[in-house]
């Protein structure tokens, strides 16, 4: 799914998000993958002090994490496409 859909999909709807759809999203902010701990996906970008931790349950991500990748790229006005 294109990234720009996808993001406007999980502002009205944090439900039912593919995994390997929202990793594309996460990568396309700038998120790299920093380490996997058994399911835990953990994803890092400079400039953020949070890092984004993602699970794989049954092939899609958990709503509160979602909410919580959304509250990051808020607090910082993360742009589709931004490096750094």
């Amino acid at each position: 799914m294109d990234s720009k859909k996808l993001l406007k999909r999980i502002l009205t709807n944090t439900n039912n998000i593919k995994f390997q759809d929202f990793i594309s999203l996460v990568s396309g902010f700038g998120f790299e993958l920093d380490r996997i701990n058994g399911s835990h996906h953990i994803y890092k970008k400079a400039g953020v002090e949070e890092l984004i931790n993602l699970q794989n349950v049954k092939g899609e991500i958990k709503p509160y994490q979602v909410k919580q990748f959304l509250t990051i790229i808020e607090k910082y006005n993360l742009q589709i496409g931004e490096e750094k």
